[in-house]
């Protein structure tokens, strides 16, 4: 368990360094105070956006007064908000500022703590060796000056950088060294609690039970004393783990009872905290937005103001003859007011409301993209590892085992699909594509996908494409897949001992140069009930059948209605019960005319591939770059099958240094990774390398980042979870583009 929530408590404060700034008047320092006291609540109130206001206002008013020492503190104080919002870019760019600014005034003790503002936000994000020279280099300007207590700060966190990545020795010593001026000199209270800490999970760690023991009861008795509710959770929680490890299971109960005690306390606040964090979010965006419409109204009401004073001026000058039409038009404005008033409240409903829509809008775009990465990730493993087990010759008496377990895996990955692909058919997040496609390989692939399906209901699949269709096509491979699958999983599902028909017909070819297609999917099953016929293209709608165990989700045919309306087509049914169904469609095809110099070979089967890749040099080697070990280890067993050389890279960062110093022949890259991503990845090697082929493998929603993926320089994008035969073609694809199959 990392140290980080002392560290947190301590990064909480801000600083109140012993300087004074020059040439400023008492006025101005007033007021520049002001805003540091009203900026400092904001944040220990975990209040962020108003942090934000009161640290840019700091920045501002520092600049006006000419004084290096609050924008400072502005800078420094925005680079805290930024680091606790997560948003570690912002949070670097404001702590480099305030490092500039305290550099460009020579003041010791500021370039001190901004080195250390940096090294502690380095260190929270994963780049615990630059964090650790910032530490290093603050250390040595608090040494310089006998700076005691910014000493000390330097080397807790130093020692907690250290234990939290696996180099005790070296957190020993600053630990150390930590203790040595905390015995000598009065030190920040939270920093001599992590301290304590720190020691007694080293102790822990080194198997030394009394001395960390003897820790941890100083943290517990300082806890307790002081209501420390982050202190106390975690000591009790090592005084748990001691008293476990120790056999000691009595003390072990008492201490983990405590742990949750200040666990539950914990949990309110940090609820409280990412509420504030959500709300800093979108704060600012609303704020300017508010601040708008109130000065339109206000511009509006004075307008309106200025108006009636003129029109009352007129009437008081007028004769008493006009005095019961002035007071006619008074209560007409009074009512006219009254009206006025209440179509600005109305306005303003209106106003809130179409916000709170909007920002619910983004909350579940936001969603269903991270819910799409976080379920195809664990899918992917799944998958993959039954996928390579079911090639294991070993285990060939659990292949229906495995068999079954990743048609379960792909159920749940098309359910997944299909309720995410639903989603943005209705907020018409989908555009229609058009890229080269062969219509021949293309339903290869779909009926492949159904082998497992077709032998276990035991039914026979006939397939006839008319030879007058071009083969070579352009369009949306994608969505006309989705559309010929969902029909045909269908008829599959729908059907045991019986007979599936797929029939492509050419009606015509239009004025256009169109090819009207007819798809014709047709099967023997149970049939559908004729008043039930327009109740199934409604969503989660499903037709039962005492006769017929299945239970599907019910968005199947729904998705083929609304794919189809973006083709300006619908889908027709026929059916009868126990005799079967029919459903068929129009596509306008059109045809592919500017075929590639270079034409790929066809490879129809995993042993087509295997002895293509068999071919290629025995020095090709690809590069795999995921943040994910179980990701790592299946891409490379996928690869290692089928006799290709792989290397991995754990980020975006180390993918740069590999290629630099190896020769590949292509990069798997993976699209979220911590520290560098794979975009920004892509981008720096195209500045040293043009000619390596960079393939993104990744589970994120492909049609959101194609673009983005695109023009980082990358040269194509494999979808996890993957199809094998896919994945190796495509790698081969960029690998070769004159494979031979034997």
């Amino acid at each position: 368990m990392k140290i980080v929530g002392l560290f947190f408590l301590c990064y909480l404060v801000l600083p109140s360094y012993n300087l004074s700034a020059q040439n400023l008047t008492a006025t101005q320092k007033d007021t520049l105070n002001v805003i540091l006291n009203k900026s400092s609540r904001a944040f220990k109130s975990l209040d962020y956006d108003d942090a934000i206001i009161y640290g840019s206002k700091l920045i501002e008013k520092g600049t006006d007064f000419n004084t290096n020492y609050y924008e400072f503190l502005g800078y420094e104080l925005l680079g805290k908000v930024y680091d606790v919002l997560e948003d570690s870019t912002k949070a670097r760019i404001n702590s480099q500022k305030a490092l500039e600014i305290a550099i460009q005034s020579k003041t010791d003790t500021l370039i001190s703590k901004g080195y250390l503002n940096l090294g502690i936000i380095y260190s929270n994000s994963n780049n615990y060796q630059k964090g650790i020279d910032y530490f290093q280099k603050s250390l040595e300007i608090s040494e310089k000056n006998n700076k005691q207590g910014q000493m000390h700060m330097a080397y807790v966190n130093l020692s907690r950088t250290y234990l939290e990545n696996e180099e005790d020795d070296e957190a020993y010593f600053s630990l150390l060294k930590a203790k040595e001026i905390s015995e000598k000199h009065t030190v920040n209270s939270n920093d001599e609690n992590t301290e304590h800490l720190l020691f007694a999970k080293y102790y822990l760690k080194n198997n030394n039970y009394n001395l960390a023991k003897k820790e941890l009861y100083v943290s517990a008795n300082k806890a307790d004393k002081d209501s420390l509710i982050d202190l106390g959770a975690q000591t009790y929680h090592l005084l748990a783990k001691l008293y476990s490890e120790k056999g000691d299971y009595t003390n072990a109960y008492v201490n983990l009872e405590k742990h949750n005690h200040y666990n539950q306390k914990i949990y309110a606040l940090k609820k409280v905290e990412e509420i504030e964090k959500a709300s800093a979010k979108f704060g600012l965006i609303e704020y300017q937005k508010n601040l708008k419409t109130a000065l339109k109204e206000q511009e509006y009401s004075e307008r309106l103001i200025r108006k009636s004073k003129e029109l009352t001026t007129i009437f008081v000058a007028a004769t008493v003859i006009l005095l019961l039409a002035l007071i006619g038009f008074f209560l007409l404005f009074k009512a006219r007011k009254r009206i006025i008033l209440k179509l600005q409240n109305t306005n303003q409903a209106l106003i809130q409301a179409k916000e709170k829509a909007e920002r619910l809008s983004k909350i579940k775009t936001q969603f269903f993209s991270t819910v799409s990465h976080e379920l195809r990730t664990p899918l992917y493993g799944v998958i993959g590892i039954s996928t390579i087990l079911q090639e294991d010759k070993s285990l060939v008496k659990h292949e229906r085992d495995l068999r079954s377990l990743k048609f379960s895996a792909d159920y749940l990955l098309a359910l997944v699909n299909d309720v995410l692909l639903l989603n943005k058919i209705d907020a018409e997040a989908i555009r229609l594509e058009k890229t080269d496609f062969e219509l021949n390989v293309l339903i290869h692939s779909i009926t492949r996908s159904f082998e497992y399906s077709l032998e276990q209901n035991n039914n026979k699949l006939h397939i006839n494409i008319d030879k007058n269709i071009p083969n070579n096509l352009i369009g949306d491979p994608v969505r006309f897949s989705q559309i010929l699958m969902n029909l045909m999983g269908n008829a599959i599902k729908f059907n045991e001992n019986g007979n599936i028909w797929l029939d492509v017909s050419l009606i015509a070819v239009t004025n256009t140069g169109a090819y009207k297609t007819l798809f014709v999917i047709k099967d023997d099953g149970i049939g559908i009930p004729e008043d039930k016929q327009e109740s199934i293209f409604e969503e989660f709608s499903q037709v039962e059948n005492e006769n017929y165990s299945y239970k599907g989700t019910g968005l199947g045919l729904p998705i083929v209605k609304k794919l189809l309306d973006l083709h300006d087509s619908k889908v027709e049914l026929k059916s009868e019960l126990d005799v079967g169904s029919e459903f068929s469609f129009y596509l306008n095809l059109e045809k592919n005319t500017t075929l590639n110099k270079t034409i790929q070979p066809k490879l129809n089967s995993i042993k087509d591939l295997d002895n293509a890749v068999l071919q290629l040099d025995e020095k090709t080697h690809i590069l795999v770059v995921d943040d994910n070990k179980i990701n790592q280890k299946i891409t490379q067993k996928i690869l290692e099958k089928h006799h290709f050389k792989s290397s991995v890279a754990n980020d975006g960062q180390e993918a740069i240094d590999k290629t630099r110093a190896n020769n590949y022949s292509l990069i798997l890259m993976d699209i979220n990774m911590p520290n560098v991503n794979g975009i920004e990845a892509a981008i720096a090697i195209r500045e040293f390398n043009s000619q390596i082929p960079i393939v993104a493998l990744t589970a994120v929603e492909m049609e959101e980042m194609r673009v983005k993926i695109l023009d980082s320089g990358m040269n194509d994008i494999i979808a996890k979870p993957y199809d094998v035969s896919e994945f190796l073609s495509i790698i081969l694809k960029h690998i070769s583009s004159e494979v031979e199959v034997a």
